[in-house]
């Protein structure tokens, strides 16, 4: 029998009977897979379309007054302003993500941080995705003057809202529907139960994600 002491997500592959890409773009692509089905004798095949994605990094940035900065941005897809936290795309091969969060919090809000730690993993998209995002807890924070910051933002990042929210008042709003970015959400309610746990249980910067 299944028990909790089994919940662990773990690596598995099902052949692959054959595969084609139907689309590539620069941020991800997508790939038609033949998957035969496991218990048979391989003749049940399905197909599976996978989008191939560079994957991200998320910040949730917590200051000493246990307030969880937010930024506002314009995202075509689902048409809304949407309210988000610090995130960026692993566009830069071989940089470490710890890395890549720290610029990220820097470029998109103008803050460093102290201390760092590797707060949770997640596929937002599993179903359709192999997309990945770290999300880290930033802690210990300085604003950094904006004529310090060697970044412009263009297009939907420019102009962006930021403000601080009582962790308590952002917990709210992610259950009443108010904040629907995943990043934000995830990273929101993990901040909270890290909390409730004195930060025991959060895993070091440089964690490995398998």
């Amino acid at each position: 029998m299944t028990g909790p002491d089994d919940v662990r997500d773990r690596p598995e592959q099902w052949p692959v009977a054959g595969t084609a890409t139907a689309f590539e773009g620069h941020i991800f692509k997508v790939r038609q897979d033949r998957v035969e089905m496991p218990g048979g004798d391989g003749t049940e095949i399905v197909g599976r379309d996978v989008i191939e994605h560079l994957g991200s990094v998320g910040i949730l940035a917590l200051d000493d007054r246990d307030r969880v900065l937010l930024l506002r941005q314009y995202r075509h897809p689902v048409g809304r302003l949407l309210w988000e936290a610090p995130a960026g795309l692993r566009d830069v091969d071989g940089e470490p993500l710890h890395k890549l969060a720290e610029r990220e919090l820097l470029e998109e809000a103008g803050y460093r941080a102290e201390r760092w730690d590797t707060l949770v993993d997640v596929f937002p998209s599993s179903g359709m995705s192999d997309e990945r995002v770290r999300i880290f807890l930033a802690r210990g924070l300085t604003e950094v003057p904006a004529d310090e910051i060697d970044f412009e933002r263009v297009h939907e990042e420019a102009d962006m809202p930021v403000v601080w929210v009582p962790l308590e008042e952002a917990v709210r709003k992610v259950l009443a529907g108010e904040v629907h970015n995943m990043i934000a959400a995830v990273g929101i309610l993990a901040v909270r139960a890290a909390r409730d746990a004195g930060y025991r249980d959060l895993r070091p910067v440089d964690a490995p994600e398998d």
